[in-house]
């Protein structure tokens, strides 16, 4: 697999203690992306399947009952094709796996891997309305987020979902109504994770010599995260702020 980088012991990619895989590689350009040396699908370090299991195998004693592996990216299932024997033999060895995603990849090798070897999906949810995705991502069509989060519901299997926080981009009471009330009847969401915008990666594009167009969004109150939680609590089983 093309691997951007490795986190160990990580605490906040999924339930427990992680192994963190980073893959290289995404078709979005998210306005706000902490990690945008993770877009391009060159750069990063090829790495041998059996190499990474027994990574991961090494940690089993730290995991516990609830830790394992999460894959992120990067979009991970651009590479689901080798995701699939990877996640079969870390299931092999007992190991929770997880994909954190932007749903933008649903073929034949993401459908086999989500149906038989993940344990968990983390959907990352960009924004509600067409146009509002279009200017966070750089692309069209939120609809095949919605598609793959339906799939992974028809699949029975966890999900978690997670949104970014932008005041007045995505933290508005009207499109926090329109999330909760789109996901509501889901049975497989076990929790939405609220992240608050923050501008910890800009120095990252400035070193891409990209232009960051995010430079004048606020960052949200605590007044602001408190009235987010308060309305999609109506909706899902947990709302937690990471």
């Amino acid at each position: 697999m093309h691997v951007h980088s490795i986190e160990s012991f990580g605490t906040h990619d999924g339930p427990g203690i992680r192994l963190v895989i980073f893959l290289q590689g995404c078709k979005m350009k998210c306005v706000y992306c902490h990690n945008p040396d993770t877009i391009a699908t060159s750069g990063g370090k090829d790495y041998d399947i059996e190499a990474l299991a027994q990574m991961a195998i090494r940690m089993k004693p730290y995991f516990g009952k609830k830790g394992g592996v999460t894959v992120s990216g990067g979009e991970p299932l651009l590479q689901s094709k080798a995701l699939i024997p990877f996640f079969k033999r870390l299931k092999e060895e007992g190991i929770h796996t997880n994909i954190d995603t932007n749903g933008r990849v649903l073929n034949h090798f993401t459908e086999t891997l989500l149906g038989n070897y993940t344990d968990l999906v983390m959907l990352d949810i960009k924004h509600m309305t067409e146009d509002g995705f279009e200017a966070i991502t750089g692309v069209r069509n939120k609809e095949t987020t919605f598609k793959f989060a339906a799939y992974r519901e028809a699949t029975g299997k966890a999900m978690w979902l997670r949104y970014v926080l932008i005041p007045e981009i995505t933290n508005t009471p009207e499109l926090l109504h329109a999330m909760g009330k789109y996901f509501m009847d889901f049975k497989t969401i076990e929790k939405i994770e609220l992240q608050p915008y923050h501008k910890l990666g800009i120095h990252k594009w400035a070193a891409l010599g990209w232009d960051y167009k995010l430079n004048d969004a606020n960052e949200n109150t605590k007044e602001q995260i408190d009235a987010a939680v308060n309305i999609l609590k109506n909706y899902f089983k947990e709302v937690k702020v990471n």
